[in-house]
């Protein structure tokens, strides 16, 4: 059998050289190209450039090489062609024919479905004068051939030594064969390659999966070994030595289940007899000390969980705390003094935020609920005859401790009415069409009777229900007048500073007006120190001073000022205890060194403090 390397057109220098006659070498070097071979001449020499052909082929390399058939750019066949980019097939010259290809137009030959571990082709339509030498001559090329099974009726079977060399056969299908030049009917047929199904490749793949079947056994044979536990050690048999080892491994506490296995072991087998009856009861009276140290264990167990539901617990509370602490601070932002000064995005992202915490919130209060109430049940069902009526102690308001006694009368009332209802039901069910007696009468008078208190129970649960609604519309108005009143406060307060600094002008500005002044702001200072509170004078401790430097250096930082907010909130870093309104008497009283200027219009009026200590010392 002639290897793969004898194939037409020379592939390598070191290979053994075909005389082909190549009519035109660009067609051949087309051709070879497209079935991914280097196009080489007689001579050893490449018919194109290395950027036609495929990147990195090294030419002393043979085509049969054992490589993957369906990486694209190192077969015969090339991959699948995409439809924007269709593979034109040239004319192929062989040393004792011609392959011409199909009309491209024509739809691809059809080919039937590939067998398992299918290494044989069927190959029809060969001319009439066709030899096994020329069959051999044009697919020797695809791989080598292993046997070549030749028909008289214009077919055979090629068998080759790999199941890639398929697909590289199946390129050749669609062409038309001439032998020689000839132009005789009889020299000439339309190729047509399709899988075939061989009994040599079935058997052959079938060993193969066998194969692998063994080795899959095997692998999980051995992975099954690697993962089952170890076996447990033997038991020894009975002895007075071995007892006596026994009994002490019994007294020691790591050592108690490997030494009760070994006597429940005896015990089951029956060793025991008058004779050893004595050593078993003291090792069994060793296995009964046991049970005060496992209940010892049990009730450290006990405690420990206690603990853990406690800090548990206690964690919780922590948490519904800064669940807290948020929805106060998204409460404090959606308040009209600083809503108005965010854009449309950011009011509708912080109204997002502030319903995601909220929801937040109810779950984990209510979770904290939930353990509150297994919590009671079981101290009730602990305490039931020492204390049968506790109270549970409400935590909230006054108001918010009212409604929800409210909504739990509201539910006794109305479990309490489905009760009445049911047994109302009852009674009718029980009352037959048969003559009314003097306990049919008496029924009826306590049907009337139920129906009577079911009514009564009715008005005052719709009587509750109004005053829960009213007691939940108290609170709503009492927390609108709070938020009403904290907004009259503040303007107020604005207010307040707004006649202290035109006081102050006045000040600079007639003496007669100062006078004037003067009194009214003693008459200021006087209703402020009945307040206990301080506008004017010199610094009181040691804190004004130290709040002093730090608020003339954040300003003189800032040239063109800072609001009060602004400045209270880089000071709150340093105190905590802080307040904005400290920090704004503690300016006013010092009108030489800050000065308080207004800028922007309407709704972007704005009040920013400066720095003037160093225009005081010019001015003085």
């Amino acid at each position: 059998m002639a290897s793969a390397a004898d194939g037409i057109g020379s592939l390598g220098t070191e290979q053994s050289h075909i005389n082909v006659p190549v009519a035109d070498p660009g067609a051949w070097a087309t051709a070879m190209n497209n079935l991914g071979i280097v196009p080489m001449g007689l001579t050893g020499q490449q018919l194109v450039s290395d950027s036609i052909c495929i990147q990195g082929f090294d030419p002393n390399l043979g085509i049969l090489t054992p490589i993957n058939p369906m990486m694209a750019g190192i077969t015969l066949v090339p991959p699948h062609p995409v439809a924007e980019l269709p593979v034109i097939k040239e004319i192929i010259h062989c040393k004792s024919c011609t392959l011409f290809p199909q009309n491209p137009n024509l739809p691809p030959p059809s080919t039937r479905e590939r067998p398992p571990g299918c290494k044989t082709v069927f190959v029809g339509g060969l001319p009439e004068n066709a030899t096994e030498e020329i069959v051999k001559e044009v697919f020797d090329q695809c791989g080598e051939i292993v046997a070549i099974r030749k028909s008289k009726k214009n077919f055979c079977h090629i068998r080759y030594i790999e199941e890639f060399m398929i697909d590289k056969a199946l390129y050749l299908s669609g062409y038309r064969m001439r032998i020689g030049s000839s132009t005789d009917k009889k020299d000439s047929g339309r190729i047509h390659v399709d899988f075939a199904q061989a009994r040599d490749d079935l058997y052959e793949w079938e060993c193969k999966q066998r194969l692998l079947a063994r080795e899959e056994r095997h692998r999980r044979k051995v992975h099954e070994e690697r993962l089952r536990p170890p076996s447990p050690p033997p038991i020894m048999h009975y002895s007075e030595h071995e007892a006596a080892l026994l009994a002490e491994k019994l007294k020691e506490d790591n050592k108690f289940s490997e030494a009760s296995a070994v006597l429940f072991t005896w015990v089951d087998r029956g060793e025991v007899n008058r004779r050893t009856a004595n050593h078993f009861y003291s090792m069994i009276q060793s296995a009964n000390s046991h049970v005060r140290r496992l209940m010892n264990e049990k009730a450290q167990h006990e405690e420990e969980m206690e603990l853990a539901k406690e800090h548990f617990k206690n964690s919780l509370l922590a948490i519904l705390t800064q669940f807290e602490q948020i929805t106060a601070v998204f409460t404090a932002a959606t308040r009209q003094k600083a809503w108005d000064h965010f854009s449309k995005a950011q009011r509708k992202n912080i109204d997002i935020w502030r319903k995601q915490c909220e929801e937040l919130r109810n779950a984990h209060s209510e979770e904290i609920m939930g353990i509150r109430r297994e919590e009671e049940m079981e101290m009730s069902d602990e305490d039931l005859e020492e204390n049968p009526c506790k109270k549970i102690r409400m935590e909230d308001s006054v108001l918010s401790a009212q409604s929800c006694a409210l909504r739990e009368e509201n539910d006794s009332l109305r479990w309490q009415l489905d009760a009445y209802r049911n047994e109302v039901e009852l009674l009718k069910k029980e009352q037959g069409k048969a003559y009314r007696t003097e306990e049919d009468h008496t029924q009826e008078q306590q049907l009337h009777f139920l129906q009577h208190t079911m009514q009564n129970m009715q008005q005052q649960l719709l009587r509750l229900q109004d005053e829960l609604k009213g007691k939940e519309l108290e609170l709503e108005q009492a927390r609108d007048e709070q938020r009403y009143l904290e907004g009259e406060v503040l303007s107020l307060r604005e207010k307040l500073l707004n006649a202290m600094e035109s006081v102050d002008l006045m000040n600079h500005n007639s003496e007669g007006l100062e006078k004037g002044v003067n009194g009214t702001a003693a008459l200021y200072h006087h209703r402020e120190k009945n307040n206990e509170t301080v506008i004017w004078g010199p610094l009181r401790s040691e804190k004004e001073a130290l709040l002093l430097g730090i608020i003339s250096t954040f300003l003189h930082v800032h040239p063109f000022g800072a609001n009060i907010e602004y400045l209270w909130s880089y000071i709150q870093r340093l105190d905590t205890k802080i307040s904005a309104g400290e920090l704004e008497r503690l300016m006013v009283r010092l009108p030489n060194m800050f000065k308080q200027e207004f800028s922007g219009v309407g709704a972007t009026l704005e009040k920013r403090w400066k720095f003037c200590g160093f225009e005081a010392l010019k001015s003085a």
